[in-house]
């Protein structure tokens, strides 16, 4: 099939590379070279918010499809162009080297014209459809998931380098969360002061935490409670 991705971004190398490997016959563009393009298929790899300008600057034929990589948008924003659609890979894409290997096999949520469809199946990904409403809130979890796990451990390291430690000394202990969560579930994997009610030793890192780390610690702290309340009202333990 015959690609343009607009925007030479971390998302839009990402997309190149992966595409070009199953097959696709791919150009790169910067959102300034819009002239003269001729694809089946159009993807905008560009700022949420520039999406509606981009797209209402293409001129291309009524056969194109006109599509974006955005997760929190729909099609309103490609109104001009009679096809239009999106795929949002649901992957973090930190470069093209990392990105790319990962748009291969992951979950994309689609929308519009069903070509799209078929680009995630070359690539053994799988599409789903989702309503705007699910749409949002799709996008919002990928944030947490993704985004808030990066900054707890922006949090971890200003609390490890406080003890003169480093961050990496913890990577193995939040990998074995992480592969705890995915063998036996949230709920069972929870461990930790708060998840026994352990309010003393949680006073205890308080008064030792930096001031500026404390709000944030509270807030994930209330969240274990939550959970752990949770758990045990489930198991009536």
């Amino acid at each position: 099939m015959k690609i343009t991705i607009v925007g030479a971004g971390r998302a839009g190398t990402s997309l190149f590379d992966a595409l070009c490997a199953v097959g696709h016959d791919v150009e790169l563009r910067h959102h300034d070279q819009l002239r003269g393009i001729e694809s089946e298929l159009i993807l905008l790899s560009v700022p949420d918010d520039d999406i509606e300008a981009v797209s209402h600057e293409l001129s291309v034929s009524e056969d194109t499809v006109v599509a974006h990589v955005a997760g929190s948008r729909g099609l309103a924003e490609l109104s001009r162009h009679s096809r239009r659609a999106f795929m949002h890979p649901l992957a973090a894409l930190p470069n093209r080297a990392v990105g790319a290997p990962r748009l291969s096999g992951a979950l994309y949520s689609v929308g519009g014209d069903r070509l799209v469809e078929e680009v995630v199946a070359s690539l053994s990904g799988r599409a789903i459809r989702l309503s705007d409403e699910q749409r949002v809130l799709y996008h919002a979890t990928a944030s947490v998931t993704a985004n808030h796990l990066v900054a707890l451990l922006g949090h971890a390291r200003a609390l490890a380098e406080s003890a003169g430690l480093s961050v990496e000394d913890f990577l193995p202990l939040a990998q074995q969360a992480l592969d705890d969560v995915n063998a036996m579930g949230v709920d069972a994997a929870l461990t930790g002061p708060a998840s026994r009610a352990d309010m003393a030793t949680i006073d205890a890192h308080l008064e030792a935490l930096p001031p500026s780390e404390r709000s944030t610690y509270v807030a994930l702290a209330n969240a274990a409670f939550e959970l752990a309340e949770k758990r045990r009202a489930t198991s009536g333990v």
